[in-house]
């Protein structure tokens, strides 16, 4: 039941989407001293959430309103813009510490929502 609501797949959605950039920034920072190595980058969860057309309203039946439903945010690859270093290698160490950061908070956003939502949820129910 909980499953359904859109809260609740929307912070699963946002906690995924970090863990996935993170291990991006992990692997480049793995890779910070390969030579011809190009550092790689996942757009942050909000401009992926605008871009796949997830907040269109959804529908309960086919000719109720034009529109999809709502869907999971996709996460797509792209390359970092860092200049590369002369062996060709594009990974900036102080680049991906910054990112490491802010994609933590990202996570600890999405966990945010979530207990909210949860606590919202057992209020509701009279259980808090």
């Amino acid at each position: 039941m909980f499953d359904s609501l859109d809260i609740f797949q929307t912070a699963t959605a946002m906690a995924r989407h970090a863990g996935a950039r993170q291990a991006i920034v992990a692997q480049n920072i793995a890779n910070a001293d390969t030579p011809g190595f190009q550092a790689q980058a996942i757009a942050p969860f909000s401009e992926t959430y605008q871009s796949t057309g997830a907040t269109q309203m959804r529908t309960t039946r086919s000719g109720h309103v034009s529109g999809s439903a709502i869907g999971v945010a996709q996460v797509e690859l792209a390359a970092a813009g860092s200049e590369p270093a002369p062996n060709g290698n594009t990974v900036s160490l102080e680049e991906e510490l910054l990112n490491s950061v802010a994609i933590s908070r990202e996570h600890d956003r999405a966990l945010a929502v979530y207990r909210h939502a949860m606590t919202v949820l057992r209020t509701t129910l009279g259980r808090s």
